[in-house]
């Protein structure tokens, strides 16, 4: 049995934004805050975060683990990765984190997080990482469980989701070729990105994450990085389908 722990369903600038004075924005509904967009995915005693972005201390905050066996990155936008010098306490405690990416990511965090990734000259209070580097056409296996990525594209930017049993994570998707959306027969719960209702150049808007659920049948679904100007969570929530739901930020769920 997997838990998932959403630690953020936001998008890029989160909700509400500085300075903003959209309805949105000023509710008082704490499931129209959403800090950036990330989960914790956990089965047995071990637990992996998907994506550590700028809340990444926060969240944790909220929704401690007592340890961290990984980070499994989607791709490397700051909302996805700016939270990395927050790792510093579980590095402390346990040692190298376990980072899973594909190469262009970790040539983006070689640049950005140097001081982290760079093992040379390491300053002491600087986390150390341990490197698997992988690809979509590969399964590959984390404390006994199959994972399965799932290339999307981003606009232009090749993003990986990832198949955990019959559980699927897919944030920041704007097309899927056939091929990969065949890797996501059988889910019981799919996790699958919603922007807004006005289309995008780089995300599925509301009208076109409802067609890939449509397309992908799972069981259950659940939006997420979502931003302000898909309304207000009651309203879109109670406005979607049997078995569609808008995630929010600390909600749990399970999955087999």
């Amino acid at each position: 049995m997997l838990k998932i722990t959403f630690l953020g369903t936001g998008t890029s600038q989160g909700i509400p934004i500085i300075g903003s004075k959209h309805p949105v924005c000023l509710s008082k509904n704490p499931k129209d805050k959403r800090l950036r967009v990330s989960i914790i995915i956990s089965w047995k005693s071990f637990n992996y975060v998907i994506d550590c972005g700028p809340d990444f201390r926060q969240q944790l905050l909220k929704n401690p683990i007592p340890h961290l066996n990984g980070i499994l990155f989607t791709h490397e936008h700051a909302d996805h990765t700016a939270g990395l010098d927050d790792i510093r306490p579980f590095f402390f405690k346990q040692g190298k984190i376990k980072f899973i990416a594909n190469q262009e990511v970790f040539d983006a965090l070689d640049q950005r997080f140097s001081y982290i990734m760079n093992d040379k000259n390491k300053y002491p209070g600087a986390p150390s990482v341990l490197r698997k580097v992988i690809d979509h056409k590969d399964d590959f296996t984390l404390e006994e469980m199959k994972i399965t990525p799932i290339k999307i594209m981003h606009h232009q930017l090749e993003v990986m989701g990832y198949r955990f049993g019959n559980f699927a994570y897919l944030t920041d998707v704007k097309t899927i070729e056939d091929q990969e959306i065949d890797k996501l027969k059988d889910l019981d719960v799919l996790v699958l990105s919603a922007l807004r209702i006005e289309p995008h150049p780089s995300h599925l808007n509301l009208e076109e994450a409802l067609a890939m659920v449509n397309l992908i049948q799972p069981k259950k679904t659940f939006f997420t990085h979502i931003s302000h100007l898909l309304g207000f969570h009651d309203e879109v929530e109670s406005s979607l389908p049997e078995n569609v739901h808008l995630a929010f930020d600390n909600l749990q769920i399970t999955s087999t």
